[in-house]
């Protein structure tokens, strides 16, 4: 890669980087410009940030940081170590990165108190790099997380959506040198949806299997095994969009990792619910953030498919459903969660007989 083969033009850290947020594909393009002095990833896809940790560590080598203090966030964490740690003389002058792992994005008052001084006030030849999970709505907000913003460099990981996995497959082979046919790389897609780090580890596979060559459908069927990994807000919004075979696929995979029947029901009551709002306002978004504008497009989509449906049968069925998960009526909730999913896609099955 760039960044591997010592290709990058020399870099200095910057006083400050106003409001810098950047993808973690944005992320090669950051690093050949500037290496600030902290650095914040974050996101719920284990391969892109660790991808992301690695990039900035190996700019960092680069640059002449060859030492490294590890900290991890665990109860009872003490904070003032840290803080230690980066006003700490290296015994051999040489430049540091003092790096945090904290699974979640919630360090505390304590924590965001030295997280904040650390990254207003850097410490001369150090280089801080903290890795974290998603961070939540008020995360956005808080004074430690603004600080690296203004004065470091956030990085994001965002999930691969599914419409957009098969040309992430496709580039992804393509550093390995292989080539997946179109439908070869829709098959993937659906066997590992959700799950990146499957989908990078079936391509490293299929790469030694295949060497140079091009892989087809036929090849994924032989060599990939299907780790897909599905959670109830996709069901919801696959049948909002009106794909029928994924949505019914999803709930399946939801079925046999023993996922909640209620659970299932309220995430379609929610799209349910959703899009009986935009309805009634056409301008809503039930999104936010990044998701707001995907959010306003798939219920603009849902809204002109159904113009002539009524949305009452579906409410009623799903107050069925509720009533069988809970034991006061008849019939199985996974048969009628079937059938709701298949009619909110704009999929007709037979009726289910009356509980």
């Amino acid at each position: 890669t760039l960044i591997a083969g010592g290709l990058l033009p020399p870099a200095t850290h910057a006083p400050t980087i106003s409001l810098m947020r950047v993808s973690t594909d944005k992320l090669a393009r950051t690093l050949e410009k500037k290496l600030a002095p902290a650095w914040l990833v974050t996101g719920d896809e284990p391969l892109l940030v660790g991808e992301a940790a690695d990039a900035i560590r190996a700019r960092a080598r680069i640059e002449g940081y060859t030492g490294r203090d590890l900290f991890f966030v665990e109860r009872n964490f003490d904070w003032s170590e840290l803080l230690a740690s980066s006003q700490s003389l290296s015994l051999f002058a040489e430049r540091r990165i003092i790096e945090l792992k904290m699974p979640s994005p919630r360090p505390g008052k304590d924590g965001g108190a030295v997280l904040i001084q650390l990254v207003s006030d850097p410490a001369p030849d150090t280089l801080l790099l903290v890795v974290t999970g998603r961070p939540e709505r008020d995360t956005w907000s808080t004074a430690w997380f603004k600080a690296f913003e203004k004065n470091g460099v956030v990085v994001q990981s965002w999930p691969v959506e599914i419409g957009q996995l098969p040309q992430w497959i496709v580039a992804r082979a393509g550093r390995h040198g292989l080539a997946i046919e179109a439908d070869g790389a829709q098959l993937l897609a659906e066997r590992v949806e959700g799950n990146l780090l499957a989908a990078h580890q079936e391509i490293e596979k299929l790469a030694l299997l295949h060497a140079g060559s091009t892989v087809s459908a036929d090849d994924i069927l032989a060599a990939v095994a299907n780790s897909a990994r599905y959670d109830v807000y996709q069901l919801g919004e696959a049948a909002l969009d009106g794909d029928a075979g994924r949505s019914l696929r999803i709930l399946e995979g939801l079925r046999a990792e023993g996922a909640e029947p209620l659970l299932v029901l309220w995430a379609l009551c929610r799209e349910l619910r959703a899009l009986a709002e935009a309805r009634r306002n056409p301008g809503a978004a039930a999104g936010y953030g990044r998701q707001a504008d995907r959010r306003t497009a798939l219920l603009a989509r849902a809204l002109q498919r159904t113009t002539s449906q009524s949305l009452a049968p579906h409410f009623i069925e799903a107050g069925r459903i509720d009533r069988q998960v809970k034991g006061l009526g008849l019939g199985d909730p996974w048969t009628g969660l079937t059938g709701l999913v298949a009619a909110l896609a704009g999929v007709r099955l037979p009726e289910a007989p009356a509980a």
